[in-house]
C-alpha cells in the first residue's frame, strides 16, 4: 500500500544519525560530517534518502552544542521546514544516540541508526533493514570480509594467528531495532559498558541477548575517516 494513500499506516519508523564527533583525524577546521562530497554537505548526503522513504517519519541529528547553537544554513532550513530535529549530543557517540532515540516521537515503533559519515548509504538498504526489523528482528548493514585476516600482538607488530573469514563481517550502518527493545538496552545494560561504551548498537543488544540479523549491503556504504576515503567517495558519487 502506497504511503501516500488514504488507507496507509502512519510513518513509525524514526532514525538517528549522530553528528557530534569532530574528525579529528581527517584534520581542519571542519568537522568532518560538515566537509562536502564532490560539493554537498556529507551529513546531508548521509539523510538524503531517508527523507524520501514514506515509512520514516522522523529524523534526528544530533549535534555539538556550539553548532546547534548556529547549524548551517542548510541544516536550519531543514529543521525549520520539520524534516529533521536537532538536539544537543552527549560527550560520546553513544550518549549522543541514546538522546536522539528519547527525542523521537511516540509513534516510531522502529528506530534506524545511522552514521553521519556514511553519505553513500542507498534506500534500498535502508528498505531492507526496516523489513527485517518488521519482523521483529534487530538487523544491521553489514559485508563479508573478503581480506585475509590476522590478529596481532597488543603492540601491533607481530602475527598471532590467522583468522577464518568466512564468518566475518564488517559491520555497516544503518543499523534497527524494534524500539522498545533498544530503549531496554540501554537502562539495564548499557551502564555495565562503563566508560568503553559500545562502538554500535548492535554490540550493546547482542549484550542483552537478542540476536542481530545481518542484512548484505554494498562496499561502498564506506565510513569516510580520512582523506583517502573522501577521495573515494568522491569518485564513487561522480561515476
Amino acid at each position: 500500500m502506497s504511503p501516500n494513500s488514504p488507507d496507509a499506516s502512519p510513518p513509525d519508523v524514526g532514525v538517528v544519525i549522530p553528528a557530534g564527533g569532530r574528525g579529528e583525524r581527517m584534520g581542519g577546521s571542519v568537522a568532518k560530517q560538515f566537509r562536502p562530497v564532490a560539493g554537498v554537505p556529507m551529513l546531508l548526503r548521509a539523510l538524503g534518502p531517508f527523507t524520501r522513504i514514506g515509512d520514516i517519519g522522523e529524523i534526528v541529528i544530533p549535534l555539538p552544542a556550539a553548532v546547534l547553537t548556529t547549524p548551517p544554513d542548510w541544516l536550519a532550513d531543514l529543521a525549520g521546514r520539520g524534516t529533521v530535529q536537532l538536539v544537543e549530543g552527549g560527550a560520546t557517540r553513544s550518549d549522543s544516540v541514546v538522546r536522539g532515540v528519547r527525542a523521537l516521537g511516540p509513534g516510531c515503533r522502529i528506530v534506524l541508526i545511522h552514521d553521519a559519515a556514511r553519505p553513500l548509504v542507498t534506500a534500498d538498504t535502508i528498505c531492507a533493514v526496516i523489513a527485517e526489523v518488521r519482523r521483529g528482528r534487530c538487523a544491521i548493514a553489514a559485508v563479508p570480509a573478503t581480506d585475509t585476516l590476522k590478529r596481532s600482538d597488543a603492540g601491533g607488530t607481530r602475527v598471532l594467528e590467522t583468522i577464518d573469514r568466512s564468518t566475518v563481517w564488517r559491520a555497516q550502518t544503518p543499523q534497527g531495532f524494534p524500539r522498545d527493545l533498544l530503549l531496554r538496552a540501554y537502562d539495564t545494560v548499557l551502564g555495565d559498558f562503563g566508560d568503553a561504551k559500545p562502538t554500535d548498537e548492535a554490540t550493546l543488544m547482542e549484550v542483552a541477548g537478542h540476536e542481530v540479523t545481518l542484512v548484505p549491503d554494498s562496499p561502498w556504504n564506506l565510513k569516510v575517516t580520512t582523506d583517502q576515503d573522501l577521495a573515494v567517495a568522491e569518485r564513487l558519487v561522480e561515476t
